[in-house]
């Protein structure tokens, strides 16, 4: 991070000091363009007269950081001196008042307000600013992984407000040994760009989490009709019999356990449904590799709610399903045979019959194969045999027979159960409620649920969301809003550039380091270009002699332009 810095060409005469502006003033333009500023100036409005920096202007430092610089909170003032102090909304003389303690309590003041109003006025500014589309809502939600004890953060209240519960849980992160709260968000098919979020306890199942999110979404948008697109967690009973009641659409998987899915791959092994193609594109990971093709079917049969359900196809998937079955027996027929080996040797650690058969379960359980291998624990004997009496032996020597028991894996591989999956390999349903939608549109739908991982990928990565290093559960619920505003910049900023590339008829840009072409930009990769812009001050005498702005190169000329931040935004910051 480059410090603030002076250097005398004439010794108490001349003196020019060099501000980063980075990507801050393009930011600045779409933060404008919401009014984000003032809505927090009304939701968490400053009452102590003696608070020099309103809660507001810190808030905003906070969010610009997440977006730019990614430091913790205990480093902010640091971060704020090194650029202009005026792109990250404050003057100059109010640095000192960024420290993590003015921070942390503009964090407080932000978990009393009224924030889930303070989104809806967000979202409506940006549908209004932007001409976002509402019409398809995508929803997935992922774990946040929190380092440290947190023994208090077991739901209590914090100022009437009831603050999270931060415990263990089933980690997506694969970190089952952190706590964790729950992150869910909701993005809009037009762009995906976050226009709700939500956060609940760790541990917290998805199910009962889509009807507030539902409710919350129509309260948003001002509408019922919208498509509410998620996973296999929405088909839920109670859920899908809510929305269908208030006049809603949904689009969601079927899970495996419903009974749909059983009938239809029974069906399935002497009939051929009539697919339509509905998707075929190039191979995403291999360039050489075979197409991306998807096929969608409509069941003969609805589901029990009676609503059509939808069976898509992917020849890729299926491959990709057969080989890790294959490769799963081939790993469980290594791990038995050498159990089996040391079964049979001097000293095995596993005796009891009751021991051997517990251990190899749980392998072929966690492997997903004990449908195809079926084990059992025989009991086998080795031949050996024993001198008789003392002494060294010789020709004459007798011996007896004693022989040694041990415990032995039999197994063997269902192959016809193998057959039979294969039938149905890259194949699942997808359940809507509304008919009037064909196969090929649910597929689509569904299939533009993808972008909305991306948004936790950037979250996790990019934003370094985790560690947390916070330890009042109410502030991190706080600094998670902040994040899921940061998201919805973000999203903005990436939407507005495709979109003008497309109205362009531009296919690509030399955004990627060494002027490799981008097909598809990213926030990240526009503030990196421009990360290096900086402002130099000449004084004299400790006077401003002149200004040097800085002189933006014509490839970010045309960014702004397509973005519709003028080029003046770099000469009037601060």
């Amino acid at each position: 991070m480059k410090r603030s810095q002076a250097r005398s060409f004439i010794p108490d005469a001349f003196s020019i000091r060099t501000e980063r502006l980075g990507p801050l003033p393009l930011i600045n333009h779409f933060l404008d363009r919401l009014g984000l500023e003032d809505m927090l100036e009304r939701f968490v409005p400053t009452k102590d007269r003696r608070v020099k920096l309103s809660y507001a202007k810190r808030l905003g430092v906070l969010l610009r950081s997440i977006l730019v610089e990614r430091e913790p909170i205990y480093r902010q003032q640091e971060t704020v001196s090194t650029f202009v102090p005026e792109v990250f909304g404050i003057p100059p003389d109010l640095i000192g008042h960024v420290g993590d303690d003015a921070i942390g309590r503009a964090l407080d003041k932000l978990f009393d307000a009224d924030r889930g109003t303070l989104l809806t006025e967000v979202v409506v500014a940006a549908g209004k600013a932007f001409d976002l589309r509402f019409d398809e809502l995508h929803n997935d939600s992922t774990t946040i992984k929190l380092c440290g004890q947190y023994a208090a953060a077991k739901g209590r209240s914090i100022r009437g407000k009831r603050a999270p519960y931060i415990t263990y849980g089933f980690s997506k992160d694969h970190r089952p040994d952190l706590k964790q709260l729950l992150f869910i968000l909701t993005a809009t098919s037009d762009g995906g760009v976050p226009i709700q979020f939500r956060r609940e306890d760790g541990n917290q199942n998805d199910d009962p989490t889509h009807i507030e999110t539902w409710n919350t979404l129509c309260r948003i948008t001002g509408r019922t009709d919208f498509l509410y697109t998620a996973d296999s967690k929405l088909c839920n009973r109670e859920a899908i019999l809510h929305i269908d009641r208030q006049q809603g659409r949904f689009v969601c998987v079927m899970p495996r356990t419903r009974r749909e899915d059983k009938i239809f791959r029974e069906w399935i092994q002497t009939h051929t449904p009539d697919w339509t193609l509905a998707i075929d594109r190039r191979n995403p990971r291999r360039r050489h590799g075979p197409r991306d093709r998807w096929w969608a079917f409509r069941d003969r049969l609805p589901s029990g709610e009676g609503w059509p359900v939808t069976w898509v196809y992917s020849e890729l998937l299926a491959r990709r399903q057969q080989q890790s079955r294959q490769d799963r027996i081939a790993r469980t027929t290594q791990y038995l045979e050498d159990y089996n080996a040391r079964l049979a040797g001097p000293r095995p650690r596993r005796r009891s019959r009751k021991e051997i058969l517990y251990q190899v379960e749980g392998f072929l359980r966690r492997r997903k194969v004990g449908r195809y291998v079926h084990v059992r624990v025989v009991r086998a004997e080795k031949e050996r045999f024993k001198q008789v009496g003392p002494g060294r032996p010789g020709p004459k020597t007798r011996y007896r027979r004693d022989p040694k028991t041990f415990w032995r894996l039999e197994w063997e591989i269902d192959k016809d159960r193998i057959v039979y999956d294969q039938k149905s390999d890259g194949m699942y349903p997808l359940l809507s409620n509304d008919r009037d939608l064909a196969a090929v549109q649910v597929l689509e739908a569904h299939k533009r649920q993808p972008m909305i991982e991306k948004r936790f990928e950037q979250t996790k990565t990019v934003f370094e969301i985790a560690p947390v290093f916070l330890k009042n559960e109410g502030r991190i619920e706080a600094l998670f809003y902040l994040y899921a505003l940061a998201l919805l910049v973000q999203a903005l900023i990436e939407r507005e550039l495709r979109k003008a590339m497309a109205q362009e008829s531009i296919e690509e840009l030399p955004l990627y380091p060494e002027e490799r072409q981008c097909r598809r930009p990213t926030a990240e990769q526009i503030f990196r270009l421009f990360s290096l812009a900086e402002r130099h001050s000449l004084k004299h005498k400790g006077e401003e002699v002149r200004t040097f702005h800085p002189e933006l190169t014509a490839f970010q000329k045309q960014i702004l332009e397509l973005l519709g931040v003028p080029t003046t935004a770099y000469r009037t910051a601060g």
